[in-house]
């Protein structure tokens, strides 16, 4: 309810209401973004994308479903243009190259971050993107599998599919750690 007054006070030039989206979402939105990218500096982009073509588009702007799944599939559409864009640039199959975990980190970043969530961060980016994407859908932004189906444009039971793998596939890679 209260996105809906929201929408309807940013569709009138209210900047409070922006504002109050943005703090609402913001954080939210970057996590999705850092966990499919892995790299900070790319999500910040993208959010900040997505939330300045959301600003510009007050006057035009038409929503039939909610609000958090509007901006979660405008995050999950920029973050697939920058790996068309990436794969395009680079001129290589990018499916390798994700599955090496970028270990270039800010200081701050180090501060905040625990061992086992960067165990977890490098077991996810070996994981392939669509199966990256259903988990991170499902434990982040805790959406149900038939709406994660429907912002991948595919089936419940594929998605359902795609979320089994990837768990099967991280519980390998975090326990084979824990061996060595």
């Amino acid at each position: 309810m209260e996105d809906k007054l929201l929408i309807w006070k940013f569709k009138r030039g209210g900047r409070e209401a922006l504002r109050r989206i943005y703090d609402k979402y913001h954080g939210q939105l970057l996590k999705l973004a850092i966990v499919l990218t892995g790299n900070l500096d790319a999500a910040e982009d993208i959010v900040q994308e997505v939330f300045t073509h959301f600003a510009q588009s007050a006057n035009r702007f038409g929503m039939s479903g909610s609000l958090k799944s509007y901006l979660i599939t405008s995050t999950l559409n920029g973050v697939r243009n920058q790996r068309r864009n990436n794969r395009r640039r680079q001129g290589q199959n990018l499916e390798n190259a994700e599955h090496i975990p970028s270990m270039a980190r800010r200081p701050d970043q180090w501060a905040v971050l625990s061992e086992r969530l960067e165990r977890l961060s490098c077991a996810m980016a070996c994981l392939p993107y669509e199966q990256r994407e259903v988990i991170t859908l499902r434990m982040e932004a805790k959406m149900t599998f038939r709406q994660i189906a429907g912002v991948q444009e595919t089936s419940v039971s594929t998605v359902n599919a795609r979320y089994r793998y990837g768990i099967e596939k991280l519980r390998s890679l975090l326990n084979s750690e824990v061996k060595k």
